[in-house]
Protein backbone atom coordinates (compact mmCIF):
# COMPACT_ATOMS: atom_id res chain seq x y z
CA UNK A 1 0.00 0.00 0.00
CA UNK A 2 1.48 3.73 -0.77
CA UNK A 3 2.04 5.23 2.34
CA UNK A 4 0.43 8.85 2.52
CA UNK A 5 2.95 11.41 3.59
CA UNK A 6 1.59 13.09 6.82
CA UNK A 7 1.50 16.90 7.48
CA UNK A 8 2.65 18.18 10.89
CA UNK A 9 0.34 19.44 13.55
CA UNK A 10 -3.20 18.53 11.87
CA UNK A 11 -5.06 18.98 15.27
CA UNK A 12 -4.31 22.58 14.83
CA UNK A 13 -6.66 22.91 12.25
CA UNK A 14 -10.01 23.76 12.51
CA UNK A 15 -12.34 20.54 11.59
CA UNK A 16 -13.16 21.15 7.66
CA UNK A 17 -9.72 22.41 6.90
CA UNK A 18 -7.95 19.19 8.76
CA UNK A 19 -10.46 17.14 6.66
CA UNK A 20 -9.70 18.84 3.55
CA UNK A 21 -6.39 18.28 3.98
CA UNK A 22 -6.30 14.83 4.66
CA UNK A 23 -8.42 14.53 1.72
CA UNK A 24 -5.63 16.21 -0.17
CA UNK A 25 -2.96 13.63 0.72
CA UNK A 26 -5.18 10.63 -0.11
CA UNK A 27 -6.45 11.84 -3.53
CA UNK A 28 -3.11 13.17 -4.39
CA UNK A 29 -1.54 9.66 -3.66
CA UNK A 30 -4.11 7.73 -4.47
CA UNK A 31 -7.09 9.08 -7.06
CA UNK A 32 -10.45 9.55 -6.20
CA UNK A 33 -11.30 5.43 -7.54
CA UNK A 34 -8.94 3.90 -4.60
CA UNK A 35 -9.79 6.61 -2.17
CA UNK A 36 -12.42 5.87 0.44
CA UNK A 37 -13.90 8.35 3.29
CA UNK A 38 -12.94 5.89 5.95
CA UNK A 39 -9.25 6.31 4.90
CA UNK A 40 -9.99 9.83 4.60
CA UNK A 41 -11.62 9.94 8.13
CA UNK A 42 -8.44 8.10 10.06
CA UNK A 43 -5.47 10.40 8.01
CA UNK A 44 -7.89 13.33 9.29
CA UNK A 45 -8.13 11.77 12.84
CA UNK A 46 -11.64 12.87 13.15
CA UNK A 47 -14.86 10.37 13.63
CA UNK A 48 -16.58 8.92 10.32
CA UNK A 49 -19.79 10.74 10.89
CA UNK A 50 -18.17 13.80 11.51
CA UNK A 51 -16.68 13.71 7.62
CA UNK A 52 -19.98 12.90 6.55
CA UNK A 53 -21.79 15.46 8.28
CA UNK A 54 -19.25 18.81 6.84
CA UNK A 55 -19.05 16.97 3.01
CA UNK A 56 -21.83 14.67 2.68
CA UNK A 57 -20.22 12.26 0.03
CA UNK A 58 -16.63 11.81 -1.30
CA UNK A 59 -17.27 13.30 -4.49
CA UNK A 60 -18.16 16.35 -2.94
CA UNK A 61 -15.29 16.59 -1.34
CA UNK A 62 -12.78 15.60 -4.23
CA UNK A 63 -14.65 18.05 -6.08
CA UNK A 64 -13.43 20.83 -3.70
CA UNK A 65 -9.81 19.57 -3.14
CA UNK A 66 -9.73 19.05 -6.89
CA UNK A 67 -11.00 23.04 -7.47
CA UNK A 68 -8.06 24.18 -4.51
CA UNK A 69 -5.42 22.17 -6.32
CA UNK A 70 -6.16 23.29 -9.92
CA UNK A 71 -5.81 27.03 -8.21
CA UNK A 72 -2.78 26.46 -6.64
CA UNK A 73 -1.26 25.04 -10.07
CA UNK A 74 -2.90 26.94 -12.55
CA UNK A 75 -4.05 30.22 -10.55
CA UNK A 76 -0.25 31.03 -9.57
CA UNK A 77 0.81 31.59 -12.26
CA UNK A 78 -1.51 34.08 -13.69
CA UNK A 79 0.11 37.08 -11.50
CA UNK A 80 3.35 36.27 -12.75
CA UNK A 81 2.35 35.75 -16.38
CA UNK A 82 -0.02 39.30 -16.33
CA UNK A 83 2.74 41.26 -15.01
CA UNK A 84 3.16 44.63 -17.09
CA UNK A 85 6.08 45.40 -14.68
CA UNK A 86 8.58 42.27 -15.70
CA UNK A 87 10.45 41.46 -19.08
CA UNK A 88 9.67 38.22 -20.15
CA UNK A 89 13.13 36.91 -18.73
CA UNK A 90 12.17 37.66 -15.27
CA UNK A 91 8.43 36.10 -15.99
CA UNK A 92 10.32 32.74 -17.35
CA UNK A 93 12.46 32.46 -14.31
CA UNK A 94 9.40 33.09 -12.08
CA UNK A 95 7.07 30.25 -14.04
CA UNK A 96 10.61 27.67 -13.60
CA UNK A 97 10.79 28.34 -10.00
CA UNK A 98 7.35 28.55 -9.25
CA UNK A 99 5.94 25.04 -10.30
CA UNK A 100 9.42 23.68 -9.47
CA UNK A 101 8.91 24.85 -5.59
CA UNK A 102 5.45 23.42 -5.24
CA UNK A 103 6.36 20.07 -6.79
CA UNK A 104 9.39 19.63 -4.96
CA UNK A 105 6.99 19.57 -2.01
CA UNK A 106 4.45 17.50 -3.68
CA UNK A 107 5.44 15.98 -7.00
CA UNK A 108 2.22 13.89 -7.06
CA UNK A 109 0.17 17.02 -7.26
CA UNK A 110 1.61 17.63 -10.98
CA UNK A 111 -0.59 13.99 -12.08
CA UNK A 112 -3.20 14.74 -10.05
CA UNK A 113 -3.86 17.66 -11.87
CA UNK A 114 -3.27 15.38 -14.95
CA UNK A 115 -5.67 13.48 -14.07
CA UNK A 116 -8.32 16.27 -14.15
CA UNK A 117 -7.37 17.81 -17.35
CA UNK A 118 -8.02 14.12 -18.66
CA UNK A 119 -11.23 12.99 -16.87
CA UNK A 120 -12.98 16.82 -16.28
CA UNK A 121 -11.03 19.21 -18.85
CA UNK A 122 -14.19 21.61 -18.27
CA UNK A 123 -13.10 22.08 -14.84
CA UNK A 124 -9.71 23.40 -15.57
CA UNK A 125 -11.01 25.00 -19.04
CA UNK A 126 -13.38 27.56 -16.90
CA UNK A 127 -10.63 28.17 -14.66
CA UNK A 128 -8.13 29.32 -17.31
CA UNK A 129 -10.74 31.33 -18.96
CA UNK A 130 -11.81 33.12 -16.00
CA UNK A 131 -8.02 34.14 -15.86
CA UNK A 132 -8.00 35.35 -19.09
CA UNK A 133 -6.14 32.07 -20.71
CA UNK A 134 -2.61 32.00 -21.23
CA UNK A 135 -3.05 33.25 -24.41
CA UNK A 136 -4.27 36.22 -23.78
CA UNK A 137 -1.49 36.93 -21.09
CA UNK A 138 0.92 39.69 -21.20
CA UNK A 139 3.60 36.91 -21.54
CA UNK A 140 2.13 35.48 -24.61
CA UNK A 141 2.35 38.94 -26.20
CA UNK A 142 6.36 39.35 -25.49
CA UNK A 143 7.06 36.00 -26.84
CA UNK A 144 5.12 37.19 -29.85
CA UNK A 145 7.75 40.07 -30.13
CA UNK A 146 10.20 37.68 -29.35
CA UNK A 147 9.28 35.34 -31.81
CA UNK A 148 6.61 36.72 -34.12
CA UNK A 149 7.43 33.52 -36.86
CA UNK A 150 6.19 30.92 -33.57
CA UNK A 151 3.08 30.74 -32.61
CA UNK A 152 3.17 31.38 -28.68
CA UNK A 153 1.11 28.81 -27.65
CA UNK A 154 3.80 26.40 -29.48
CA UNK A 155 6.45 28.22 -26.77
CA UNK A 156 3.85 28.05 -23.73
CA UNK A 157 3.42 24.54 -24.38
CA UNK A 158 6.96 23.62 -24.53
CA UNK A 159 8.42 25.61 -21.90
CA UNK A 160 5.59 24.28 -19.30
CA UNK A 161 6.62 20.91 -20.46
CA UNK A 162 10.29 20.94 -19.81
CA UNK A 163 9.52 22.41 -16.39
CA UNK A 164 6.99 19.59 -15.82
CA UNK A 165 7.41 16.99 -17.31
CA UNK A 166 10.51 15.62 -15.11
CA UNK A 167 8.06 15.28 -12.01
CA UNK A 168 5.72 13.60 -14.35
CA UNK A 169 8.35 11.15 -15.01
CA UNK A 170 10.34 11.20 -11.64
CA UNK A 171 10.19 7.63 -10.97
CA UNK A 172 11.21 6.25 -14.04
CA UNK A 173 14.27 8.35 -14.36
CA UNK A 174 15.07 7.99 -11.07
CA UNK A 175 15.34 4.21 -11.52
CA UNK A 176 16.16 3.96 -14.96
CA UNK A 177 19.57 6.41 -13.87
CA UNK A 178 19.83 4.67 -10.70
CA UNK A 179 19.90 7.66 -8.57
CA UNK A 180 18.51 8.24 -5.08
CA UNK A 181 15.12 10.77 -4.18
CA UNK A 182 17.51 13.46 -2.37
CA UNK A 183 19.88 13.44 -5.92
CA UNK A 184 17.39 13.31 -8.06
CA UNK A 185 15.61 16.10 -5.85
CA UNK A 186 18.99 18.49 -5.85
CA UNK A 187 19.00 17.72 -10.31
CA UNK A 188 15.76 19.01 -9.99
CA UNK A 189 16.70 22.02 -7.88
CA UNK A 190 19.56 22.51 -10.07
CA UNK A 191 16.56 22.97 -13.20
CA UNK A 192 15.39 26.72 -11.40
CA UNK A 193 18.83 27.92 -12.69
CA UNK A 194 19.12 25.58 -15.82
CA UNK A 195 15.62 25.73 -17.33
CA UNK A 196 15.70 29.59 -17.93
CA UNK A 197 18.70 29.62 -20.00
CA UNK A 198 17.67 26.73 -22.17
CA UNK A 199 14.18 28.34 -22.84
CA UNK A 200 15.38 31.64 -23.51
CA UNK A 201 17.93 30.29 -26.04
CA UNK A 202 14.47 28.60 -27.71
CA UNK A 203 13.54 31.74 -27.74
CA UNK A 204 16.45 33.20 -29.54
CA UNK A 205 16.80 36.17 -26.64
Amino acid sequence: MKKIPKKANPGDYPTEEKIKEAAKRVFIHKGFAAATTREISDEAGINYALLHYHFRSKKKLFDIVAQEQAAIFFGGIYPIVNNETTCLEEKIKAIVAYYTEILLKEAGLVLFILSEMQNRPERISRLMKANRGLIKAVIARQMREARPDIHPIHLLMSMLGMVLFPFIGKEIFRQTMEIDKNAFAKMLKERIKLLPDLIKGMLGI
